[in-house]
C-alpha cells in the first residue's frame, strides 16, 4: 500500500499543489488546514509520514510539532517555510523534524526529503522488531554493522558454542557478551568475567581455578575460581591474548574435559560453564609468533564477532551522542542539553581512537562543562582534541536550493609552548603528544615504586588506581619491578 503524508497548511492552494504533486509521485495524502486538524488526523488513523507549514494562525507548526513528537514520536516530520531562518531550523530540529524545506518547494527535492524520511523510518522500524525479538542488548546503533551484530547474536547466543569476540578496544565486546548470555538458556546462570591482561601471571591460575588453603603464602583460605563460580552460566575471558602460555595448556585441558583442580588441590571438580572469549589482538599473527596455542585458538573460536570501530560505523553516532548525552545530564544532574546541528557535524568528523568508550567520555565531560541549553560548534571544538578534520561551517541555503558537500579542512592545532615542568621532566618536540605523557606517567610511576621499594599494592593505592589496572599500565610502558629509580 503507497505510504500516507498528512500535509498540513493554512493555505489551501498549497494543499491542493502539493497533494496532486505526491500522489502523482505515487502517495497517499491526508489534508489538514490547521494544526489541530492534523493532531485530530495522527491520533485517528495512521499516517507514515507529515509534511507542515511552520507559520499557522491559530497554532504554530513548531508547537504541532512537539505535540506530535509527545503523541506520536516514531512519526517523520518535515517542516517548510516561506520565511525559513537557521534558528527555525535548528529549533525544529531539536523537537524531532526530520527535515526542514524552504518555500516554494523544489519538487525534487521535496521527494528526496519524504522518500529519505521514510526509508530512516523503516530501517528504524525493523530494528525495533530485531530488538523485540533479541531482548534488550544495551547497544545503541541502527546501522549494517550493529544490525550484523544483532543477527549473529540472535542466532549464536541459544547455542552451547563458544563465542571470540575481536576488535579494537573501548568498541563493547563484554556488552556483546553480556547479550549473548542474557539471550542465552543459561542466563538463569551467573556471568562471571576475568580480564586476563590485568591479572599478574603468578596469580592467573588461583583466580581461573581457586586454590586450597595454605597453597602458596597469602593463601589464608579456600577460594573458588572463576570456572567455579561460573559454573552452570558464562564466563567471559576478556584479552585472552594476554593470557600467558602455561596458562593456556591448563585453560585448554578444562575446555577439553570440563574439570579442574584447584591450586594445591588434589580433587577433581566438574564444571559446566560456557567460554566466551575476546581479545584486541590478531590471534593469528600471535600464533605464528608462538605466543598463544593453536589449538586453543580452534575451541574458543567456534563462532566469531567483530566489533567494528566506531570510525566504520559513523552512521550510529547521533544515536550514541543523544543516548550519551541524557543519561550523563541526568547523571550529574545537569539540565537536558540540545546538540545543535553544527556541534554534530564537527563530532561527527571525529575518529575516536578510543571508541565508544573514548565518545561516552568526551560527551560526559560536555555534559559537565556545556552552559547550554545548547550544544554549539564552538563548544564541541573545544571538546575534541586537536588536529582532527572537521567540517566547515554549513552556509544557509538560500530559495531552498542545497549546496554542494564540500570535503572537510583539516584544522590544524595553533603551536603552544612547553608548560613549564618542576618535576624534572621535558616535553621534546620530536615527540608526539602521546609519547611525551606516556614519558610523564613512566617516571610517575618508576618514583612511587622507589618510595614503596616495588610494593605494587602500595604504589597502586597511593596514584589511587586499581592495582589490576596499575598492572596493566606497567607493562604498557614498559616497566617491571626492580626498574624503579633509587
Amino acid at each position: 500500500m503507497p505510504a500516507a503524508v498528512l500535509i498540513v497548511d493554512d493555505e489551501k492552494n498549497i494543499l491542493l499543489t502539493l497533494s496532486q504533486s505526491l500522489q502523482l509521485a505515487g502517495y497517499r495524502t491526508e489534508l489538514a488546514s490547521s494544526g489541530q486538524v492534523a493532531l485530530d488526523v495522527v491520533s485517528a488513523r495512521p499516517v507514515d509520514a507529515v509534511l507542515m507549514d511552520v507559520k499557522m494562525p491559530d497554532m504554530d507548526g513548531l508547537t504541532v510539532l512537539a505535540r506530535l513528537t509527545e503523541l506520536k514520536p516514531d512519526l517523520p516530520v518535515i517542516m517548510m517555510s516561506g520565511h525559513g531562518t537557521i534558528d527555525t531550523a535548528v529549533k525544529a530540529t531539536q523537537l524531532g523534524a526530520r527535515d526542514f524545506l524552504e518555500k516554494p518547494l523544489a519538487r525534487d527535492r521535496l521527494l528526496v526529503a519524504l522518500r529519505n524520511a521514510l526509508k530512516h523510518q523503516a530501517a528504524m522500524e525493523e530494528l525495533q522488531e530485531l530488538r523485540a525479538q533479541l531482548g534488550r542488548f544495551d547497544m545503541v546503533g541502527g546501522g549494517p554493522a550493529m544490525q550484523r551484530i544483532f543477527s549473529l547474536i540472535q542466532r549464536t547466543a541459544p547455542s552451547e558454542g563458544r563465542v571470540l569476540i575481536t576488535g579494537e578496544n573501548g568498541t563493547g565486546k563484554e556488552l556483546i557478551a553480556r547479550a549473548l548470555h542474557q539471550n542465552s538458556r543459561r542466563k538463569g546462570g551467573p556471568f562471571v568475567k576475568l580480564n586476563c591482561a590485568a591479572v599478574p601471571h603468578d596469580l592467573i591460575e588461583s583466580e581461573l581455578f581457586g586454590h586450597e588453603k595454605g597453597a602458596f603464602t597469602g593463601a589464608v583460605s579456600v577460594r573458588r575460581g572463576k570456572f567455579e563460580l561460573a559454573h552452570e552460566g558464562t564466563l567471559f575471558l576478556d584479552e585472552i591474548g594476554d593470557m600467558p602460555a602455561a596458562m593456556q595448556s591448563k585453560l585448554l585441558r578444562v575446555l577439553q574435559e570440563g574439570e579442574l583442580e584447584r591450586v594445591g588441590g588434589a580433587e577433581t571438580l566438574k564444571v559446566d560453564v560456557r567460554v566466551i572469549a575476546a581479545t584486541n589482538k590478531n590471534l593469528e599473527k600471535e600464533i605464528a609468533a608462538g605466543r598463544f596455542r593453536e589449538d586453543l585458538y580452534y575451541r574458543i573460536n567456534v563462532v566469531q564477532i567483530h566489533s567494528p570501530p566506531l570510525r566504520e560505523r559513523r552512521e550510529d553516532l547521533p544515536d550514541l551522542i543523544d543516548t550519551f548525552l541524557r543519561e550523563a545530564c541526568a547523571k550529574n544532574g545537569r539540565r537536558p542539553l540540545a546538540l545543535s546541528p553544527d556541534a554534530l557535524a564537527v563530532m561527527s568528523a571525529y575518529d575516536y581512537p578510543g571508541n565508544v568508550r573514548e565518545l561516552r567520555n568526551l560527551v560526559e565531560r560536555l555534559a559537565i562543562l556545556c552552559e547550554g541549553p545548547v550544544v554549539s560548534r564552538t563548544d564541541a571544538l573545544e571538546l575534541l582534541p586537536r588536529g582532527r578534520p572537521l567540517p566547515p561551517m554549513p552556509e544557509p541555503t538560500v530559495g531552498g536550493d542545497v549546496p554542494a558537500a564540500q570535503p572537510a579542512p583539516v584544522v590544524a592545532a595553533p603551536a603552544e609552548p612547553a608548560p613549564s615542568n618542576p618535576g624534572g621532566w621535558k616535553a621534546r618536540v620530536d615527540q608526539t603528544f602521546r609519547e611525551q605523557v606516556e614519558d610523564a606517567e613512566r617516571e610517575i610511576i618508576q618514583r612511587v615504586l622507589a618510595h614503596t621499594h616495588d610494593n605494587v599494592t602500595e604504589a597502586a593505592r597511593i596514584l589511587d588506581l586499581e592495582r589490576g589496572h596499575f598492572y596493566k599500565k606497567m607493562k604498557a610502558l614498559g616497566l617491571r619491578r626492580g626498574q624503579s629509580e633509587s
